[in-house]
């Protein structure tokens, strides 16, 4: 992630940051410029903050629900931002709780988003490109508890998630029954586009058989291996092989989850080249992190050995920083040779996606 400031006051600022701490502007960020824009303040809330003269406006679901803090750019008749069009079904408005958790669901698709545009990839939405868009659901359980529970996952471009993993008691509660190591709201958004960028990238591409080599067969009944890795467990021998126990339930969830955590990797990595952050140990065999210009590890002009030496190092200051606040590891994985090479691959693909977008 970049690091952001306000264009009033210069002030440092958050990607989701919706008003600036300091001058009390409103702020938003502005994807063509791919900086943070101000606004002056308003004595009312719900006005656009914005007149003829501005090149932007604000995002209508910033403007009703104070949900999103993205503007569109001027000449764009569309309601809604580049990130808010890629939502096809919000919850139910008149539930104050419903939009809380729908705010943090937006939350983490932008950064999503941010990534993918910032790797080059794809980010169509589903009303301009039926076929091949990408849409997200976010959709309530029902409240009869015998009616079926809306599941968290992607179906041929649709990702729906369950608004109930918005609310971290509850998403701690199914962490634990499910024995992860990490589960939060942008993971899940990471792994479902990982679904979806298989069937963009790998699916019926000279990509499948290098993937098939790595990953595996993905031709093997999908439901039966779900069913029989959440009746049976992992494979006992997972950490040799895979960044994750789901992910050795299936080809396609080990895709999910290597890609998802190249996208960990690449949105930490860049925070830390903008930020200048720099490892210096006392001892030649310690971990060691050379600073990376910003904007070079999203740009494609990283080689992938440059980010994964520099990956360790970080993850290990990262952990020991929250170990120092009393908090558990934010990095809780061991990647193997073989999740590494993974990893590689995934770089691979994404840099050969992007190279063929930018020359279309």
């Amino acid at each position: 992630m970049k690091v952001f400031h306000c264009d009033h006051c210069d002030h440092l600022l958050f990607f989701e940051n919706s008003r600036c701490v300091s001058c009390g502007y409103r702020v938003a960020y502005h994807p063509d410029s791919g900086t943070m824009t101000s606004m002056p303040p308003t004595e009312d809330a719900s006005a656009p903050d914005a007149s003829s003269d501005l090149p932007f406006t604000r995002c209508q679901n910033d403007i009703k629900f104070d949900v999103c803090n993205w503007v569109i750019a001027a000449g764009d008749s569309h309601p809604l931002c580049e990130s808010c069009r890629l939502t096809s079904v919000i919850p139910d408005t008149s539930n104050p709780a419903n939009v809380t958790a729908w705010y943090k669901l937006e939350i983490a698709k932008r950064r999503l988003v941010f990534t993918l545009l910032s790797l080059g990839l794809p980010v169509v939405n589903r009303a301009d490109e039926p076929i091949h868009g990408l849409s997200f659901l976010f959709l309530a359980d029902p409240e009869d508890p015998a009616a079926p529970r809306i599941l968290t996952g992607h179906n041929n471009g649709v990702i729906t998630v369950n608004l109930a993993e918005a609310d971290d008691a509850e998403r701690e509660k199914r962490r634990q029954g499910l024995g992860e190591p990490y589960r939060t709201l942008l993971g899940h958004m990471r792994h479902e586009s990982g679904h979806y960028y298989w069937d963009r990238l790998i699916q019926n591409s000279a990509e499948l058989e290098g993937f098939r080599a790595l990953f595996g067969d993905e031709r093997p009944d999908y439901a039966q291996a779900l069913a029989r890795h959440y009746e049976q467990g992992a494979q006992p021998d997972w950490q040799s092989r895979f960044v994750s126990s789901y992910a050795s339930a299936h080809p396609w969830e080990d895709w999910a989850e290597t890609w998802a955590h190249y996208l960990h990797m690449v949105d930490t990595l860049e925070t830390a080249a903008e930020n200048g952050l720099a490892l210096k140990p006392r001892r030649r065999d310690e971990p060691a992190l050379k600073s990376l210009p910003p904007g070079v590890v999203t740009s494609g002009e990283a080689p992938f050995d440059q980010l994964i030496d520099r990956w360790f190092p970080l993850t290990y200051v990262l952990n020991n920083l929250n170990r120092g606040l009393g908090l558990a590891d934010g990095y809780p994985f061991v990647l193997s040779v073989p999740v590494v090479d993974k990893l590689r691959f995934v770089h691979d693909v994404v840099a050969r996606a992007s190279s063929k977008g930018s020359s279309t």
